[in-house]
């Protein structure tokens, strides 16, 4: 099985997560909740492993690693918020249909199991679980899936260096709207016990 760059200690920790369900075990299990700005640090899989923090792109990073060593295609997919901060997913797929892990502060943006026909539906089922404070449904675009080995040149999963070129490849592709227009206006508010639901186990 190819090392892709990390020591043997750390391939043995990646090897060992050999289902995405376990992936994303190890994220909620194993690594904590970067809190600070995500536009403080974008590390790459072995600091994450190095460091045991991340937020939501530092976590689909390290998840499209450990997916990539098991024989996945290391894919991300950015979703895009209005009055809120956007989400990044390490995607996979199993008997042709898609499936998620990823690491968030609110309990209902990580793990989908790989139920969905295709990536809208994927996406969509995110849409009632991705709120701001304020209450607001926030979920407005997502991009096309991107290969992370378009970046193997710069050693992404390696990296000492934050990755900002990939933070930047994302938020410039095309994205696919979600709603059309003037179907935001008209949402009900988050209800008391979805909220609630939300911000279990959330890092202060």
């Amino acid at each position: 099985m190819p090392r892709f760059g990390f020591d043997a200690g750390e391939t043995h920790v990646l090897k060992a997560l050999k289902t995405p369900e376990r992936i994303q075990r190890f994220l909620d299990s194993e690594i904590a909740y970067n809190k600070e700005p995500d536009g403080d640090t974008l590390r790459s899989p072995r600091r994450v492993l190095r460091d045991k923090v991340a937020h939501c792109m530092e976590g689909a990073l390290l998840a499209a690693a450990a997916l990539r060593v098991q024989g996945f295609p290391p894919l991300l997919l950015d979703l895009e918020a209005v009055r809120d901060d956007d989400h990044v997913l390490a995607i996979f797929k199993q008997h042709g249909h898609w499936g998620a892990i990823a690491k968030s502060n609110y309990s209902g943006l990580r793990f989908r199991e790989p139920v969905y026909r295709n990536l809208r539906e994927l996406v969509m089922s995110y849409f009632e679980h991705y709120y701001n404070l304020s209450r607001e449904k926030t979920l407005r675009n997502y991009s096309r899936p991107v290969n992370l080995s378009r970046f193997d040149r710069m050693g992404w999963m390696t990296a000492e260096e934050d990755l900002w070129p990939i933070s930047d490849y994302l938020a410039r592709i095309p994205h696919v709207t979600l709603l059309r227009n003037g179907v935001g206006r008209r949402f009900a508010r988050v209800d008391d016990r979805l909220f609630a639901a939300g911000l279990v186990g959330r890092a202060l």
